[in-house]
């Protein structure tokens, strides 16, 4: 499959249904709502983990991509700790908590195999033009 939009990249569809999975936790959650601090914290920690993706895919380098790419990673790593304080704080059950993280670490895998990939690569890995 040529990859020619970041909406193809599979590490950016996980990501996004990270964010879905951390959204509906917060929304099912009344203490999770009112810790506003963690609640924009994890929000954002999410928002970082899919939009770095994107962001590094359109700079149109390996080298950048690879830099965003490790910033999705990053965020990846906060939101399980922040994911940790809402399981301590009982705002999550056991069985939230332990999905978010796995999905969480999944995108992080993917990211990592993908840095791989483009390190390895000799051509830089961005988005073709599309002619109309």
């Amino acid at each position: 499959m040529k990859i020619t939009r970041f909406e193809d990249l599979e590490c950016w569809q996980e990501a996004r249904k990270l964010t879905n999975m951390v959204y509906d936790a917060i929304r099912s959650s009344d203490g999770f709502q009112k810790d506003r601090r963690l609640k924009d914290q994890s929000t954002g920690a999410a928002l970082s983990i899919m939009g770095a993706i994107p962001e590094g895919f359109s700079r149109r380098s390996n080298k950048e991509f690879i830099q965003y790419l490790f910033i999705s990673i990053s965020s990846v790593a906060e939101l399980q700790s922040h994911f940790y304080v809402a399981l301590d704080r009982k705002y999550i059950t056991q069985e939230v908590f332990t999905q978010i993280y796995q999905q969480a670490d999944k995108v992080g895998k993917m990211n990592s195999n993908l840095i791989t990939y483009l390190l390895k690569s000799n051509r830089n890995f961005t988005p073709t033009k599309q002619t109309k």
